[in-house]
């Protein structure tokens, strides 16, 4: 029997590399040469385009490919109440390699999910774009806004109501998502993903030591991350299916943390309520699967397949991989994907649109052989 719910047996983290076409209009809209509407005509013309080459080369599920976005994340926290978009001195945190242009957001405010969220309806032009085709959206985790603000800012200092009820921050945060998650919900979405660098970052032994010596205890903030992520997921559909996916940076082929997941493994696998994690494995810099042993009933879908580099893997390695994976979790709850999307800002990784697909192909390849129709 095929495989209904996901996350599918060969299955996408949801970002595509932009088209020149949609660069260009991008640049020319920010430049005040094209104005919205027609930039989001063509913009559906190419998520139209998009959704087509996702279904002919074997996804179940489609996305928008972020195209409407500029960031992963900070499109969705910028259209958030009581947030500020603003330019910064510098990213907030260093890749190895190229450097995102530099923006972030400041909490002036409560936080809320407002009624107007240009996300809803750049879900609703994907819905009438795929039709009945099964969609996949993603949106930031809550703990990317509380660890860009209040984490990662040397200089936070909460708002007075935030200052004088430290709780009520996180209570917002799970309040605002569970109203995304909830408003998108009754717009038809059923596999919703929170995307997620927090836990990479926690995972690296060198950024736990520095958040240390500024006197954050990272343990005691990665439980408060999983106790919102449970309070958005009390109030989850049974038919709805959120997964998490996690992040060691993704921008134009760099990275920005590297460790294993066993300092997270327990507080997370053993305590998150979501139905699946997409987890990076593309290289060492992600340890072994040991920490896998921590994994109750969700589903693990391996980012075994690189989006970073357009070569392509082997597949008997890719397959031994899979095998070894098996010692900890079973191969009925394991998945494949790539390690992350293929642009997690629109810049994108470096590669061709073609060597792209070829990496979608091999997934879908690599999962038919391993799991067979199901």
């Amino acid at each position: 029997m095929s495989q209904v719910n996901p996350p599918y047996r060969a299955d996408v983290v949801g970002s595509f590399l932009r088209p020149k076409e949609l660069l260009d209009a991008r640049h020319a809209f920010q430049a005040g040469k094209l104005d919205r509407a027609s930039l989001t005509a063509l913009e559906d013309r190419l998520i139209k385009d998009l959704v087509e080459k996702e279904v002919k080369n074997g996804l179940k599920a489609v996305t928008d490919g972020e195209f409407r976005r500029s960031f992963w994340h900070l499109d969705f926290l910028a259209g958030l109440s009581g947030l500020h978009h603003v330019k910064a001195e510098h990213w907030s945190v260093h890749f190895e390699g190229f450097q995102p242009k530099a923006e972030t957001v400041v909490i002036e405010d409560r936080i809320r999910f407002p009624k107007d969220h240009p996300f809803l309806e750049a879900y609703d032009r994907l819905k009438a774009i795929a039709g009945d085709t099964p969609i996949k959206y993603t949106i930031p985790s809550p703990s990317m806004l509380h660890l860009i603000c209040a984490v990662r800012c040397e200089t936070y200092k909460p708002i007075p109501f935030y200052a004088e009820h430290p709780d009520a921050l996180f209570d917002d945060l799970a309040q605002t998502w569970t109203d995304a998650m909830l408003a998108l919900y009754e717009r038809g979405c059923r596999y919703l993903q929170f995307d997620d660098t927090s836990w990479g970052e926690f995972c690296s032994v060198e950024k736990r030591g520095a958040y240390a010596a500024r006197g954050i205890d990272v343990d005691w903030v990665a439980k408060r991350y999983v106790e919102v992520i449970n309070k958005i997921l009390a109030n989850k559909p049974a038919d709805l299916t959120v997964t998490m996916h996690i992040c060691r940076g993704n921008f134009r082929s760099t990275w920005f943390s590297s460790g294993g997941y066993e300092p997270v493994a327990d507080i997370l696998f053993s305590h998150c309520n979501v139905d699946g994690f997409f987890l990076e494995y593309d290289s060492d810099r992600s340890g072994s699967f040991e920490p896998l042993r921590f994994i109750k009933n969700q589903t693990v879908v391996l980012g075994l397949i690189t989006s970073k580099f357009p070569e392509l893997e082997d597949k008997d390695a890719v397959k031994a991989r899979i095998e070894e994976a098996t010692k900890y979790v079973p191969l009925n709850q394991l998945c494949l994907s790539p390690q992350c999307g293929f642009s997690s800002t629109e810049e994108g990784n470096i590669m061709t649109e073609e060597e792209q697909w070829a990496k979608v192909r091999l997934v879908r390849e690599i999962a038919d052989e391993v799991w067979g129709d199901q």
